[in-house]
């Protein structure tokens, strides 16, 4: 059970004596299975059932969204004839036995928002008429504002789980080990997905995902001449052949540093929104599997959502949308945190390069950097530094377009022509790539756009002439507010 079921989370109603009511809507879940399943409560007066529905591929988790007033409430659920409550989710013994328990914030603490949708049809590349580039005075922060706000944010996510996560409606891909990884990546960019989890049959288990960093290294080893890995061994290759490889590759690149192999990072869905969270840092994924089994050993399980960074940040600015206040750090602008990767300052001797590329540098050159580097994506800029694109990890995948893989060399390939491979030659380009950002706005606003679906990184870009200055992502978020 959760509030918040989407929009700006809440709405109004007109009260019997003419005033606004707010009502904030609230998914209740049961994962427990059953045949029919009912949820009420004392905002039903315990009289009437509210019907839950299964959700889409998964018919033992049960859900439904109802309009909740601000103010504490106690519910149970009526199971197949039977009232039970969920003893993972907030309860206490009250009039009606063993019940369960949620409080929304009440209207006293609502305050102007500072989380707001985007403005629409403004172009991700259009900083300089920004609406926040209007000089506004900014109230001082001290330390005790910064370990507060993130006190906070910290408690918020820990007495939240994963649930919290989970769509209304939707699908999540998964692709058996055996299937040819050939096959395997044309799904991937037919889907629009970067990452999908990997199931064993035969275990009846799922065992650890594929990624665009699969891609890239199995067609750096196709580039590489003494490869064992050919072309047309991808019509056969099997996804479980090629990590057995990748496995002893890794190897030889670390030294033997890595002689085992490396577990499946999951969460279930009674896990903190906080510890998954510091799984995708600590393990250095994009995306958390979120898989639920009601056997005790574990046998059976659904995959019921793909966590990420981007969704956690999605459930901080909505539940915070209306006590912004209770939060300093939000109001600062993102220069004033240890924030994000920058470009050193001149004479500044201890500081990292930010990686960059120009758009005629090879494809094999920016490969080389993303794994190097240990980067999601690289800045494309001018002989000024000035940003034109971003290459990302997950644009490999759009080289399975028409086996484009297969016709290339990436020595001679040049990043421009690679991002041109992936695109729609009728579509204009909007810039809806590059996703930009000011030193001066204000981490709330970060945090916002961050949140948006597909968006993993700001470049951080300098007023007039979009130099690029830096960039954040959402793990540098994260890191930041969990520190």
């Amino acid at each position: 059970m959760f509030g918040g079921g989407g929009g700006n989370g809440l709405t109004n109603s007109r009260g019997a004596g003419g005033g606004d009511t707010i009502l904030i809507p609230t998914r209740f879940v049961w994962p427990h299975g059953g045949r029919r399943v009912f949820v009420s409560g004392s905002f039903t007066r315990w009289t009437n059932h509210i019907p839950m529905s299964p959700m889409e591929g998964c018919p033992t988790v049960f859900q439904v969204v109802y309009n909740l007033t601000p103010g504490y409430h106690q519910f149970k659920f009526f199971v197949d004839g039977e009232w039970r409550h969920d003893e993972h989710q907030p309860f206490v013994s009250g009039n009606y036995g063993v019940v369960n328990t949620i409080f929304l914030p009440s209207e006293s603490d609502m305050v102007p928002t500072f989380f707001s949708p985007e403005m629409p049809g403004r172009s991700n590349m259009d900083v300089d008429n920004d609406p926040f580039l209007r000089v506004e005075r900014v109230p001082t922060i001290t330390q005790n504002d910064i370990e507060l706000s993130r006190h906070r944010i910290s408690m918020f996510l820990a007495m939240h789980n994963a649930y919290e996560l989970l769509p209304d409606s939707g699908k999540v891909i998964a692709l058996d080990v055996n299937l040819p990884v050939k096959q395997a990546f044309h799904i991937l960019y037919e889907q629009g997905i970067s990452v999908a989890p990997l199931w064993d049959f035969r275990n009846g288990q799922f065992v650890g995902v594929l990624s665009a960093l699969d891609f890239i290294m199995i067609l750096q080893e196709l580039g590489n001449h003494g490869s064992n890995l050919t072309e047309e061994e991808l019509e056969t290759h099997s996804i479980s052949a090629w990590k057995e490889g990748k496995l002893h590759l890794m190897r030889q690149i670390d030294g033997n540093l890595r002689p085992y192999r490396r577990r499946l990072v999951h969460a279930g869905p009674y896990d903190s929104l906080k510890d998954v969270a510091v799984k995708i840092l600590e393990n250095k994924v994009t995306t958390v599997p979120i898989i639920h089994s009601s056997s005790q050993d574990g046998s059976f399980p659904q995959l019921l959502h793909l966590a990420s960074l981007s969704g956690i940040l999605k459930c901080i600015c909505r539940h915070f949308r209306h006590s912004s206040s209770s939060l300093p750090i939000l109001q600062q602008p993102i220069s004033s945190f240890p924030l994000g990767s920058w470009v050193p300052k001149i004479g500044d001797s201890d500081g990292k390069p930010l990686a960059m590329l120009s758009s005629n540098a090879s494809l094999n050159a920016a490969l080389s950097l993303l794994v190097q580097a240990e980067v999601s994506s690289i800045p494309i800029v001018d002989e000024n530094d000035s940003l034109q694109d971003v290459y990302c990890r997950s644009d490999i995948t759009a080289l399975a377009k028409d086996r484009a893989y297969a016709q290339i060399q990436l020595n001679e390939l040049s990043i421009q022509e690679a991002l041109q491979l992936g695109q729609d030659a009728n579509a204009p380009y909007n810039g809806q790539r590059c996703q930009m950002c000011l030193p001066s706005d204000p981490l709330h606003k970060v945090m916002e756009r961050l949140a948006l679906p597909g968006v993993r990184r700001l470049v951080i870009v300098e007023a007039g002439s979009k130099r690029v200055e830096g960039i954040i992502s959402l793990s540098d978020v994260f890191k930041f507010l969990l520190d």
